[in-house]
């Protein structure tokens, strides 16, 4: 900010202070936008992280699966079924599972983004009050 000498006019003590107030506004905007770089860009690196992490929970889940089938398999055979059978009927049985499990996951997803759930009835009720009083005070 620049000193006024005591004798300026007021018209330049006035444009003096809106360049002062205008510098400082684009110096703090300047800020803000360096800061939310910085912060976009930390968030980015963590989505990218995430992201590596889901694909390896995907592998990790097909692998548990995998293992559930060879497992049920093999109680099937000694359970007196034939290997190739047992190995048929173990997948079977663990996919229907996994099956039914997606299923039910994907219909509560599906429930809790239907339009009546996206309704903001408090809101909405707020809203029409505060247009009751105003129109009252008109």
């Amino acid at each position: 900010m620049s000193k006024p000498s005591e004798n300026a006019p007021l018209s330049e003590l006035v444009s003096g202070l809106v360049a002062d107030v205008t510098g400082l506004v684009r110096k703090e905007i300047d800020l803000a936008k360096t800061e939310a770089s910085e912060k976009l860009s930390s968030a980015l690196s963590g989505v990218e992280t995430m992201l590596i992490g889901l694909v390896l929970v995907i592998g990790a889940i097909g692998l548990l699966l995998s293992a559930a089938v060879s497992a049920l398999a093999a109680f099937l055979v000694s359970q007196d079924f034939s290997e190739t059978s047992a190995s048929a009927l173990a997948s079977l049985i663990i996919g229907v599972i996994v099956a039914l499990l997606a299923w039910a996951l994907v219909s509560r997803g599906l429930s809790a983004l239907r339009a009546r759930n996206m309704k903001l009835p408090r809101t909405t009720t707020s809203l029409r009050h505060d247009v009751g009083v105003v129109k009252e005070k008109i």
